[in-house]
Order: structure tokens, then sequence, then C-alpha cells
């Protein structure tokens, strides 16, 4: 039962064992030799970690956990043996894009463009990305390659805020729509004289919700599950379950097919869309010649922009600092940021112009306007591009290639949060993931599949909608203000620039002049701004013009004061398991924890070398003991 013991950041009852570091001593070193560390030695407010080998010996502070690690997890090129590291960069980069760029790149975007002023609304996009999009993607990235831990355990440099990442597991709702991609893919050519369809409506629309779907007539009419799209979701929760279950090593090796191969397929798409009549048409619109630039001048259009960059990069979900923990430590974490934030947003203009041209061409043989044609949302990706590349020659082969497309976008984003959970674990009960892994790991997909069936009822649709309008959003506000407040304003933004030095090397003043302003600031301000301008716009989800009832809202609001409600509950406990005053114990749950730090002994220079650790709160009788303690010891 020791696999289950309890977590590092919990006080479990049992008394923790602290000796001296001159009962420590090698067995060949004699008992009257001094140590080589001083018994007392000033105390450091700063509470940074003590070392865990003597100076003259350094050595991973993990070097016991190391024996009984899985080979097949490891190289023998990883720096850190016991969690492991990415096998190439390049597996690092490509998991990073596949997790950023997603299904909103190619059904959100292009829309939001049109609908904003074509290419007038990449004016503000550009500025949102520059003043809140990269500062918290570089911080996330450069904050979980520091530690090597997971989106918990980073939580260490501020103990109070150690569950800010709690509602990562709510990501469920975007793998449904990608498997029921699947199944109309296969069944797009169907679409002919044998239905009878509802006057006004596209034939693919008809064959979206009453074959492809079979949607009831609202979200209180759940039906029954529909076995076709269940066993979709199945076969998709099995590849990423075959992806991932050995961790990094495995889905670094597949992210080469699934994030490239949407490249591919835009890139064909573009070439096939603007050879075909009418697809100039389609360009104008999105950012050509009908650009509207007195669009800047709306208020909904900034926020349009910077809600897009913000969750377009997935910040505040965990998963960059998930995987950017398996980085070696002196990677250059901010060049990286740099590339994924690019390939992500020049990825999402580059979807646009395949969408479009090929929505021109449609237009064009329809005799209709381009805003006649253009829908929002999953009816882009679902009905209106479909319907599209019904009229090409050729049209199962390219709707085909199109569907298997947002199919591995999605299996990216999913493999991400699946590593996410899973490094998570990980770093709770180290014990257990070294020799349970792929169990423990296929359980998680298990009990996602489970949880995902209800998205593949005939209430399905309603209840994807229900979720990416409350999951999707305020929370994920919270985290990310809490996470730049947190780190910034309560760690240190100082501090924070100096152990992001110790990995990419000391860099000039200007350098780091730029991101004070946007930490310390700009992205703060903005992200505020976001949370209550949609806190202040809230409108209450609807489908087709028809709201959902009183009760839907209501899950919808227990869901997001689910997730939210962790944060302050663990503060709380946090303050109350601290020691002395409440002030004491409020102040003690903001400063670092003895065993935050790089995780690899070797890495702890200046401040984080021969640090101690206090055993009882400062005072007149206070005893100072230098200490080594593991970080399965050691009280989070």
């Amino acid at each position: 039962m020791d696999k289950l013991k309890c977590p590092s950041f919990f006080r479990c009852k049992e008394k923790e064992k602290v000796e001296p570091l001159q009962e420590e001593l090698p067995d060949n070193q004699p008992a009257n030799k001094p140590a080589d560390q001083p018994t007392h030695q000033p105390v450091n407010q700063s509470t940074h970690p003590p070392a865990d080998q003597p100076t003259h010996q350094p050595a991973d502070q993990h070097a016991d956990q190391q024996a009984d690690q899985p080979a097949d997890q490891n190289d023998e090129n990883d720096e850190n043996s016991v969690r492991g590291n990415w096998s190439r960069k390049s597996d690092y980069l490509l998991s990073m894009i596949g997790y950023a760029v997603g299904l909103g790149n190619v059904w959100r975007f292009p829309y939001l463009t049109y609908s904003n002023g074509g290419g007038a609304f990449l004016i503000p996009y550009t500025i949102m990305l520059i003043f809140a999009g990269l500062p918290l993607f570089f911080l996330e990235c450069s904050l979980g390659q520091f530690v090597s831990q997971g989106p918990v355990m980073v939580w260490r440099s501020v103990p109070l805020l150690q569950v800010t990442h709690c509602d990562v597991i709510m990501g469920t709702g975007e793998i449904t729509q990608v498997n029921r991609s699947y199944i109309y893919a296969n069944n797009l050519t169907c679409i002919n004289g044998t239905h009878i369809y509802q006057p006004g409506q596209l034939p693919s629309e008809q064959y979206w919700n009453k074959v492809a779907l079979q949607r009831s007539s609202g979200i209180d009419e759940t039906g029954h599950i529909v076995w076709y799209l269940a066993l979709c979701l199945l076969l998709a929760w099995i590849i990423v379950g075959a992806s991932v279950m050995k961790g990094i090593k495995t889905s670094g090796k597949v992210v080469y097919f699934t994030a490239l191969f949407p490249y591919v397929v835009l890139t064909i798409l573009l070439i096939r869309g603007i050879t075909l009549e009418g697809a100039s048409k389609g360009l104008a619109y999105y950012i050509g010649a009908e650009s509207d630039f007195s669009k800047l001048l709306e208020a909904e259009v900034w926020k349009d922009a910077a809600t897009q960059i913000f969750y377009s990069l997935s910040v505040a979900w965990g998963g960059l600092v998930a995987l950017s923990s398996y980085n070696k430590f002196n990677n250059n974490c901010f060049s990286d940021a740099i590339v994924v934030c690019v390939a992500n947003c020049l990825t999402s203009v580059f979807a646009g112009f395949a969408i479009f041209s090929i929505l021109g061409h449609m237009a064009h043989i329809t005799g209709q306007e381009v805003s006649q044609v253009v829908k929002s949302g999953f009816d882009l990706a679902f009905i209106a591009y479909p319907e599209a590349l019904a009229k090409i020659p050729g049209a199962q082969f390219w709707s085909v290639l199109f569907f298997i497309m947002l199919l591995t976008l999605g299996l990216d984003s999913q493999f991400a949060t699946i590593e996410t959970i899973t490094t998570t674990i990980s770093d709770l009960f180290p014990s257990l993931m070294r020799k349970w892994r792929v169990p423990t790991t296929l359980g998680c997909c298990l009990a996602l599949f489970l949880c995902g069936l209800t998205c593949v009822t005939e209430a399905g649709n309603y209840w994807v909608l229900l979720l990416d309008h409350f999951c999707a959003g305020w929370g994920i506000l919270v985290a990310a203000i809490l996470e730049i407040g947190g780190i910034i304003w309560i760690y240190g933004g100082n501090r924070f620039i100096s152990d992001i030095e110790m990995m990419i090397g000391q860099q000039s003043r200007g350098f780091w002049l730029w991101w004070k302003f946007c930490w310390f600031v700009i992205t703060p301000v903005l992200l505020s701004i976001i949370l209550i301008w949609s806190l202040v716009k809230f409108r209450k989800p609807e489908y087709a013009g028809i709201p959902f009832p009183a009760w839907a809202n209501g899950i919808g609001w227990i869901m997001i004061v689910f997730c939210v409600s962790w944060i302050p509950v663990m503060a709380i406990i946090k303050i109350v398991l601290a020691r002395g005053t409440i002030y004491q114990r409020f102040v003690s749950s903001l400063r670092p924890a003895s065993n935050w730090g790089p995780y690899l002994e070797r890495h702890r220079q200046g401040r984080y070398q021969g640090m101690v650790e206090l055993t009882a709160q400062p005072g007149p009788e206070t005893t100072v003991v230098p200490v080594r303690r593991t970080l399965t010891e050691t009280k989070f």
C-alpha cells in the first residue's frame, strides 16, 4: 500500500523524519570529522530548498529512485533518468505545435477574421499575441522546464495556489466532435435524393443533423447513445491510449504524423482551391479588398482578438507546463515559445486561405454572396465546407482528406491532455507510475471515454455546446490571472527572471524590460478585462435561436464552480495545516516551499545551493538545522 501513500503536497499524519547533516556521514568517514556543511548557519528567509548532497559531491536528488525506473521510458541520452526527457527537440516542438494548433484554428479563426473586418482583424490579433499570448506562453514553458515538474508541483513556488490548473480535465468535448467528423467523412457521399430535406436547408446540414448526429429536439431529450458515434469515440481513445501509454517516448513519435499531416492537407486544399473559379471572391472577403478597417474602432473586435489568441495558444490548461517539464534544463525555452506561437498564428491565417478559397467557389457556382454561404463554429467545419467540397470533382477524396485532418488536430490536443493528467499523477505518486504507468494511462483514457458517452447521445451536440460555453471560459481565465499574479507578483518577477537565466543564460536588461512590462502590467490587465467583459456580456447558451433550459444553465454554473472552487479550498487547507498565527500561516503559504527549485542537484546553483530549512517558526527558541530531504519525503 505504500504506492498509494499520501502525496507530497499533503501533510501526512505520520511525523516526518528530519536528520541533521552530521549524522549523514559516508560510511568511510570518521564520526569526528567535520561535515561538509556547518551545523548552524544564518537563517535564509527565502525558504529555498536545501542542497540534497554535499557541495563537493553533486548528485541527483532522486538518485534513490533510478534503480527501479522502467528502461522503456528513458534512454541513455536523457539528462533526467527518473522522469525522462524528449528524445529530440523536434519531438517537443511538434508536440507543442500540435497542442496549440487545434480545431479552432480551422473553424473559428477564419470566421472571426471574416466577421471582424477581414484583413483589419489581423492588426488586433497580432497586438494581442505580442502583449497577452506570448508572455503567458513563455512564462508557462519556462516554469515547467525550470522545475521539471507538472502543473501541480510547479506551485511549490507559491503553495497557496497549488491547484490553479485543476480544471485541465474538462477538455473532453473537443475530441467528441472530432470523432463525429470521422463518421461524417466516411458518409459524406451519401448525400443524395433518397432523403427528404426541409426547404431552405443545405443537404449537408440535413445529413449532419438527421443522419450523422441523429440530433434530438433539445438537451432535455437525451435519447439513446448513437452506436456508430460511440464506436468512433472508442476508436479515438484507443488511438490516444496507444500513443501515450509509455509517455513522451511514444507520443513524441506519433506527432510527426498528427502534427505535420494537417499542414500537408491544408496546402493541398489551398492549391486546389485557388485553381477553382470564384476563389478570388472568397479570398477578397477573407483578408482582401473587402476588408473593413472601420471595425478597428469597435471594442468587440479587440475582445474577439484577445479571446481567440488566448484560447488558441492553450495557455493556463497545464499542458504547456507538463510538456515543457520534459525538456533538458538548459534548453532555450525562449526561442521555443517564439517558434510555437508564430507557427500557431500563421497556421490560423493559412487555414483561412484554404477555407475561403473553396467557399468562394461555392458562392460562385450557386450565384450567392460569400456572406450567404459562410457559417461559424461547428457549422463551418461540418456543414458549409463539406457542402463546398461536395461540388468539386473528386469530392470523396477531398472530404476524407479534410476530415482526417480534423481528426489529427483533435488527437494532438488529447495527447497533451492525457500527458498532463499522467504527469500530475506521476509527480504525486512516483512509485505508482513507475510500476503501473501503462494501466494508469489506459485507465485515464477509459474514464474519459465513459464521460464522453454523454456527448454521443442524440442530445450530445447540445452537451458539447454547453461544455464549450461554460467550461472553456471563465475557469481558464481565472487560472491564467492567478498564474501570472502568483508567479510575478507573489513569487517575484525578478526572482523568476533569475531562474530563467539559470537555464538560457544571462540576458541584457533591455531584453527583460519588455517581458517585465508585459508580465507586471499589460498581460494581467488584458486578462482581467477579458474576464470582466465576458461576465458583463454573458448570454445564455442557445442552439438555432432556442435558449437552453434553466436546469442546463444551472449545470453549466455548477461545473464552473466545481473547477474554480478547488483553488480556495486547497488554499484554506494549506493555511490550516501550517504553523503559527493566522498571519504567519498565510505568509508561509505564500513563500516557496523548501524543496522548490531545479529537479536535479547539478542544476541547483546560487541561492538554490546549500540552503537550509527551518524546523519551526522563527523565534527566540528556534533551532536551525541543515537537512537533506528528497521530494518523496518533503511535505509540499
